[in-house]
């Protein structure tokens, strides 16, 4: 059977160049006579995996000296817990919910201290990002929160809120490497791996290294202790070796097509192709506001349940694989990431119209 089309939010799509690379590598790594997934994190093999990932990731996002980064596991949603713990020091925060991953976020920094929800976009289903360029930060918060792309709701942030000298913490997971960043406008960054970079498993974490501290409260698990991952250089505990594996060559695979300033070309041209049909066509209708739609993750709906189950049921039978929308918004989704080819993205605009024509 060939390769579908997987438009999956995650996980998601990984190059084919990655897959068949690691597929020659599995049974042996470089004459090692063992797989990755076979060997010791403690090994000179995978030290030498692992610092070889960090330092393309370094060159690739421009990570300046004083953040450090580490590969974790939990996935991002132990993270809504993880930020809190490590970085209320005043006890206060300050969220913008655009979204459902980021009202978790917020819900479960309540549990740690004083979360305030200091905007939000769920009065219109999270179809948008509010205007924040004049929040009222709390003089004595400790950071404020975003989910930077909005996964399910197909919204992004084109502009950074302003945050009144406060740290900004970012949940970056389904926009990581789309494009260039300044790491320097955060004091953290995270994400999971499992949308655009790898393998589900990978937590990705950059921090600025004055964020560190000693003083944790002693309720924080040793696991959720950043200062202590940073200081094992992520093997704490036994990392999750092969997964970043797999990050370390998407990577390179992203640095051998140019960077990131060439992937949001890139995913720029795709995006393209997509929203310029739904925004002329006669069935197909996107649900964010243009000025905040994501590069990343396309929402559109019919208007009509059964014919948006069939459109997903032809899809599939095409080659099109999970276009069907969030439990939570129905609709369709297509994501779009880094590795889904722009074919790919034209395939299912051919689709669509192919599918206009015959029941519009």
């Amino acid at each position: 059977m060939s390769r579908v089309y997987n438009f999956s939010a995650g996980p998601a799509v990984l190059p084919e160049e990655v897959l068949k690379e690691a597929a020659g590598e599995m049974m042996d790594y470089r004459g090692c006579g063992m797989s990755v997934m076979e060997m010791s994190h403690r090994s000179k093999m995978f030290q030498d995996i692992i610092d070889d990932a960090e330092a393309d990731l370094r060159d690739l996002m421009g990570i300046p000296d004083n953040y450090k980064v580490v590969f974790l596991q939990g996935g991002a949603a132990l993270h809504f817990a993880t930020i809190p713990m490590n970085l209320m020091r005043n006890g206060v925060a300050d969220y913008i919910v655009t979204g459902q991953w980021a009202r978790k976020a917020f819900n479960e920094a309540k549990k740690y201290g004083q979360a305030n929800k200091v905007a939000s976009s769920e009065d219109k289903t999270f179809s948008y990002i509010p205007d924040c360029s004049d929040l009222p930060i709390s003089p004595d918060a400790d950071y404020v929160y975003i989910c930077q792309n909005n996964t399910i709701y197909g919204t992004t942030y084109h502009t950074l809120p302003n945050t009144k000298g406060k740290d900004l913490v970012a949940d970056v997971s389904s926009c990581f490497l789309a494009g260039p960043i300044d790491v320097e406008k955060y004091g953290v960054i995270y994400g999971g791996a499992q949308k655009n970079i790898g393998p589900a498993g990978v937590q990705i974490v950059i921090i600025r290294e004055d964020l560190l501290r000693d003083d944790l409260p002693d309720y924080v698990p040793t696991m959720l202790n950043l200062k202590v991952q940073v200081d094992n250089g992520s093997m704490y505990n036994t990392p999750p070796c092969y997964g970043i594996y797999i990050c370390g060559k998407v990577f390179k695979w992203i640095k051998s097509l140019g960077g990131l300033d060439a992937m949001q070309k890139r995913n720029e041209e795709k995006a393209a192709v997509l929203y310029d049909y739904l925004d002329n066509n006669s069935m197909f209708k996107g649900t964010v506001v243009k000025e905040d739609r994501s590069l990343m993750n396309v929402p559109f709906i019919i208007g009509d349940k059964d014919m948006e189950a069939k459109f997903v049921a032809e899809a599939k039978e095409a080659g099109l694989e999970n276009l069907k929308g969030h439990r939570t918004v129905g609709g369709m989704r297509a994501s779009i990431y880094n590795a889904m080819p722009k074919a790919g993205v034209e395939t299912l605009v051919e689709f669509m119209r192919d599918f206009e024509k015959r029941y519009a």
